[in-house]
């Protein structure tokens, strides 16, 4: 399971060496804020990373704890930032590694989740042209994402198991991302044998209730004095059906030496002749 807290602490953890990763990464987390004057989060490690990013940037910035008007008992973590320090550094034309280090930033503000429907990230963002402008930057590395409109705000979110794959392998999220694949496998492992097993179960009652038409067809050819008279063919496999009442096609095929399409046009004749007002007509 894909676990929000354990994503971004292993994020927080990463230092980028380069000052333009350092930046892009702070123009990330100032992409996916959602106020003008820097960054509001709950997540004490994003706030600290806004922080130590500003300070290896030479800016200053110190968080504030502010009460949570939809939380009571719980505070924002604030961070003063100039939303304009994003006006330098820029996603087109950006190297492979500032691209990554954005795409961390903007991790650190997602929330996921997992649930029935499977694992779910998404990003709050403050507008519509915002919203479009990550749509299209996660498209250019690879990575499908939708948009959708809620309380009015813009949330571009994934759903599928690959694109949030690949967007925390860009990110350099390795941890989460073998946490996530490991528990993906796991999952479709659990669906695919469910599906064996629900179709196996389907297949035993298919096989159960042709067996008891069967052998009540062969009750009802003896009651009325037809059975004696059947072809030796039919006879046997009436025979070896008492004998396995249970047993399926394959294995009443294997007991009689004949294939299993030739067991089945028995049964059926059985089934037929005893159902038909005229009898048996001799063949088999």
């Amino acid at each position: 399971m894909l676990v929000a807290s354990e994503l971004k602490g292993e994020l927080a953890r990463i230092h980028p060496a380069r000052s333009c990763c350092r930046r892009a990464e702070l123009a990330g987390l100032l992409f996916a804020g959602r106020s003008e004057d820097g960054i509001s989060t709950l997540d004490h490690a994003t706030a600290r990373i806004a922080t130590s990013l500003a300070a290896s940037l030479g800016i200053a910035a110190v968080p504030t704890r502010s009460a949570s008007p939809r939380a009571p008992g719980r505070h924002h973590l604030e961070v003063s930032l100039d939303r304009g320090l994003g006006a330098g550094w820029a996603w087109d034309g950006a190297a492979a590694h500032d691209r990554r280090a954005f795409l961390r930033g903007i991790l650190l503000r997602a929330s996921v989740s997992s649930g029935s429907g499977g694992p779910h990230l998404e990003v709050v963002l403050r507008d519509l042209r915002s919203g479009h402008d990550l749509l299209r930057r996660l498209l250019e590395v690879g990575v499908r994402a939708s948009m959708t409109h809620r309380r009015r705000r813009h949330v571009v979110y994934l759903k599928g198991g690959e694109e949030i794959a690949t967007l925390l392998r860009l990110a350099g999220a390795n941890r989460s991302l073998l946490d996530f694949e490991a528990s993906r496998v796991a999952r479709e492992v659990r669906n695919r044998l469910n599906r064996v097993l629900n179709a196996e179960e389907a297949n035993l009652g298919r096989t159960v209730r042709a067996a008891d038409r069967q052998l009540q067809a062969i009750t009802e050819l003896e009651s009325t004095g037809l059975l004696g008279g059947l072809p030796q063919a039919l006879l046997e496999t009436a025979r070896e059906r008492r004998r396995q009442p249970e047993a399926d096609l394959d294995t009443l095929a294997s007991a009689l030496g004949i294939s299993r399409s030739a067991v089945n046009h028995r049964l059926r004749r059985l089934v037929s002749l005893a159902e038909s007002e005229d009898g048996p007509d001799g063949r088999s």
